[in-house]
């Protein structure tokens, strides 16, 4: 027994616990539970290496660590770690079959580190970005072990843009640079960018992985001007007299301005995203382009205009309800004074015909 633990004592410093002759896959093997151990770097840890049921006629059980102590008797040994200070360590459980064959359960050790810090920042960037341009976020994981369980994740908002993870044989604590490339858009204006990391140890791991976030960074892009809403592709047909608003609101960044150009001349400059008719007349028919622009591009959007002349109002006609003609004779009163006026004339006659006899 002294030569066996001698020997896997020596290959374990060689091989990591391959020993020479260990056979990994005797049909019956020894027990350990758990069956892959997952210890945050600095805790406590235990294991249990036991003898199966068809193993007990076998010799007694051995189990071969490089840390802690060994508790137990030939059937069950327990190995318990007051503090998990050793990266990448491992332990074998194992024992002689009839044939004098070394029969080995490896016990799995992932020791972990959750991050220091992550950060997130722009590659090789500063000031504003431009739309359509492409760029790269760079995600900065600090002092984690180990990274090959590491996810990094990147946002923008609360959209996922992509996921990372390294391939890496590496156990000890290391700090690592995730880069993301993406092209800049008018919807990353004012968005906040942000990473995280992730260590996926497995079911055997603690119940929530470890998790660390990165600091928001706002992006600032220039883009050219869009118009919030759609103009209509037919004219605008308006009746004379009515009033007319015509909108061309765009957003951009640096902020658009805006030039008119009426269809007919005229002394005013107008400027702005409405331009407004009070009362409408057909000189106010034709086509209205509306230029906006910024430092970054333009778009123009033209509107037609067709103005409706008022409908004449015809007097009612009078319907004929009878097949026959209906004459309807009509007697006009006198009118009072003329009686007045004729009466004084008669009496003027009167008087001089009276005097001319005299």
């Amino acid at each position: 027994m002294f030569f066996i633990l001698s020997v896997v004592s020596f290959m374990n410093l060689l091989c990591g616990y391959r020993v020479l002759g260990c056979v990994m896959n005797c049909p019956h093997r020894s027990e350990v539970s758990p069956s892959r151990l997952v210890v945050k770097y600095g805790d406590p840890a235990s294991a249990v290496c036991s003898l199966c049921q068809s193993c007990q006629s076998k010799k007694s059980l051995g189990l071969e660590v490089t840390l802690g102590r060994k508790t137990g008797n030939a059937t069950v040994l327990l190995w318990s770690v007051d503090r998990m200070t050793v990266w990448g360590t491992s332990a074998l459980c194992f024992y002689n079959d009839l044939s004098a064959r070394m029969c080995c359960t490896e016990l799995p050790v992932t020791v972990y580190k959750p991050p220091d810090s992550v950060s997130i920042s722009f590659t090789n960037h500063s000031g504003p970005m431009f739309e359509g341009h492409q760029y790269a976020l760079q995600c900065e994981v600090h002092n984690v072990a180990p990274v090959a369980n590491l996810t990094v994740t990147f946002y923008r908002g609360w959209t996922t843009l992509g996921q990372l993870h390294l391939d890496s044989s590496v156990l000890e604590p290391v700090t690592e640079v995730f880069t993301h490339n993406f092209y800049a858009t008018g919807e990353d204006d004012g968005a906040q960018f942000w990473c995280q990391g992730v260590l996926e140890l497995g079911p055997e791991g603690p119940q929530h992985p470890p998790v660390v976030k990165s600091q928001n960074i706002t992006a600032t892009v220039h883009y050219k001007p869009r118009q919030v809403e759609s103009s209509r592709p037919g004219p605008i047909i308006v009746t004379e007299g009515d009033s007319l608003q015509l909108n061309c609101s765009a957003v951009g960044n640096p902020s658009p301005s805006y030039r008119w150009e009426l269809p007919q001349p005229t002394h005013r400059h107008v400027t702005g995203d409405r331009h407004v008719i009070n009362s409408i007349t057909p000189k106010d028919e034709g086509r209205y382009v509306c230029h906006v622009s910024n430092d970054v591009g333009a778009l123009s959007v033209s509107f037609e205009v067709v103005v409706k002349g008022l409908e004449l109002t015809s007097p009612p006609q009078s319907s004929t309800t009878s097949t026959k003609a209906t004459t309807t004779k009509t007697t006009v009163a006198p009118n009072s004074s003329t009686s007045i006026t004729l009466t004084h004339g008669f009496i003027m006659c009167v008087l001089l015909l009276f005097s001319a006899v005299i």
